[in-house]
Formats: structure tokens, sequence, C-alpha cells
């Protein structure tokens, strides 16, 4: 398993469980220093850093894209692929396959979270659900030709309705009949809604392809109540082989979490392997 950190340029998502924000290069050569694999971004569109200046930074400081949220296209575009509006729909497709676009050229996948939206009001369950099965078939089979999947994130109740759970979310997948869609265990929102969170890891086997590695407050590993070594455990139990990505609040301040994120991966996976 690798370690990665968050970093945000998203200034609408302000506040939000990035450790890192708007100074890119700082970042990474932070993440560098802290030992940290990769970096994971959160930027407002494809267009926010030049594919050429991320390369030279990723090359500089030895370092890979783990992976590319499209949360932006909610928080600051206000689009999702389950809106009632047949257009506001295209354009949500549309700006995910921008971000797989740009993710992919550097072998990162994807990341579907906030924009797959929600069933309510004027809109029921199946149809929903409908829609986003047709809108991940479409977009995994786009991140096909990068060869890397489209990861789906299952989200607390208070966030979404679609999907919750890991059992959820491989039914999620199941319904958008394609192979090139795994999902994204994120120990806080399982925290919330999983009974057992090894158990559920185990269960989602080989279609767990991200990892949110967060404490139960959202803070960094170690700074909550959270249990790992039975998520470890469980996590070496189907040969997870990808990233423990910190999606964690920036407390005390960016470089304390970072620095309290890889105390923790080293004393779980190093130093315990």
């Amino acid at each position: 398993m690798k370690s990665a950190v968050t970093i945000s340029l998203v200034n609408e998502a302000r506040g939000g469980p990035f450790v890192f924000w708007d100074d890119l290069p700082g970042a990474c050569r932070v993440a560098r220093e802290l030992g940290f694999d990769a970096i994971e971004l959160f930027a407002p569109g494809p267009d926010a850093v030049e594919p050429a200046t991320l390369r030279r930074l990723l090359d500089e400081y030895g370092l890979k894209l783990a992976a590319v949220g499209t949360g932006a296209g909610w928080v600051k575009h206000k689009l999702n692929l389950c809106l009632p509006d047949a257009e506001a729909r295209r354009k949500a497709a549309a700006f995910i396959r921008s971000m797989i676009d740009y993710g992919g050229s550097f072998g990162a996948p994807a990341i579907i979270g906030s924009m797959q939206g929600c069933w309510g009001d004027t809109i029921d369950a199946a149809t929903a659900h409908g829609w986003l099965a047709e809108a991940l078939h479409d977009l995994a089979e786009h991140a096909r030709k990068y060869g890397v999947p489209l990861v789906y994130e299952p989200l607390n109740r208070y966030e979404t309705n679609m999907a919750t759970t890991v059992e959820q979310g491989l039914q999620v997948i199941s319904r958008a009949r394609t192979d090139n869609l795994v999902l994204l265990a994120d120990l806080f929102h399982m925290n919330i809604e999983e009974v057992d969170i090894a158990a559920a890891l185990r269960a989602g086997g080989s279609k767990i392809g991200h990892v949110h590695f967060v404490d139960t407050n959202r803070r960094a590993a170690g700074l909550g109540h959270m249990e790992y070594a039975p998520i470890i455990a469980a996590l070496r139990s189907i040969d997870y082989q990808g990233y423990l990505s910190a999606e964690v609040l920036s407390w005390p301040d960016a470089t304390g979490a970072a620095m309290q994120t890889m105390v923790a991966f080293n004393k779980l996976l190093v130093a315990g392997s």
C-alpha cells in the first residue's frame, strides 16, 4: 500500500477535508519531505493547472498523481448526475469527462463522490439510480482508454442517499454494466454507515480501488478513535495495493496533519509489515 495526501485548489470548498490548500508547489515539496508517495488533486477544473506544470512538479519531487477529484463540479458549478434537468446532467457528465482526461494522462483515475447527486423531491430513487448507472457506464468506458478505472465513492447519509455503504456501492457499480468501475472506501463515511468496517472492506474485495485514510473525526489518522489494525488486516486480506490517501481536515495545520498521517502510516504499515 502506498501513501497519498490531498491538495485542494477549490476556493468554494475551503474548510473541507483537504490537507494542503492553494500552494501546489509548496504542498508537493512538503509531501516529498515527509515521505508521501503521491498527491490527490482537487482542482476547480482541468484548466486550473497546466499538465506540463503538474508533470514538472511531480517529476521534481518524485511524486505520483494518485487520483483527481471531480467534486468542484458540484461545489463550484452546482452540477451533478441526478439533477432533474437533462442539460444540467449532460454538463455534469462533461465536467467529469474533462477530469478523467486530465487525470488519465498521468495514469490517475477520477473520483465521483458529491457529483453523484441524490434522489428526492421530484426525482424518485429508481429514476435517479437509472441516470447514475447510465452516466457511470459511459464515464467508466471513457476512462478505459487511459488504462485507469473510474472510482465511485459511497458517502454518508448526510451527503447522499444513492449509496452509503460498500454493499450499496457494489449494487450501484453492478447496475452500470461495466468492469471498469471500482469503489472508494472512505473510512470517515464508513465509520458512520458500516456496522463493521473491516468486514465491509473484505466484502468489497477486488472492487476496493482507493482508500481515504482518515480518522473518525475527519482529522488525520491517530487523532480520533478509529481502530486501524483490523482495517489494515482486511486490506491485506484482499491484496489491496493502492493508495491510502489523507483526505482529512487541515488540523492543527497542513503540515501537522500531513506529519501525523505519515506517523500513523509508518506505524501501521511499515513497522507492522
